[in-house]
């Protein structure tokens, strides 16, 4: 197992990796809507922060040599499900076809106070 890490995504929060790679398959741990320059969650709609959050999955593929292209699974996590299209619509603008596999559940609280976290597994 090798740790993926970059200055162009947060930093964890707790004893875990940004990311790792276990023979052809990248992990990316839950990422939120932190900007990594400040370290601050960043204000702004579901959407909005989907889209800050997936930029930080994007730098930790890329230290990986891997892209959003080569995501096989994903995981979204919602504060609320009310959230879900409009999650959706920005998570489809940075995902192609194939599509990954996904899951999408409600959550009652996450480690920060956000709206949207996704974890993803990719190949290498």
């Amino acid at each position: 197992m090798k740790e993926l890490t970059t200055d162009e995504a947060p930093d964890s929060i707790g004893p875990f990796s940004q990311g790792v790679v276990s023979g052809d398959r990248i992990y990316v741990s839950g990422q939120g809507p932190v900007d990594p320059e400040t370290g601050e969650v960043i204000s702004g709609t579901p959407g909005e922060q989907t889209e800050r959050t997936l930029k930080n999955i994007e730098a930790i593929l890329e230290a990986g040599d891997a892209s959003l292209a080569d995501v096989v699974k994903a995981t979204v996590f919602l504060k609320d499900m009310r959230y879900y299209d409009e999650v959706n619509e920005v998570y489809g603008e940075h995902m192609s076809s194939p599509y990954p596999a996904r899951s999408a559940v409600e959550v009652v609280k996450l480690p920060v106070d956000i709206d949207v976290e996704i974890e993803v597994v990719a190949e290498v």
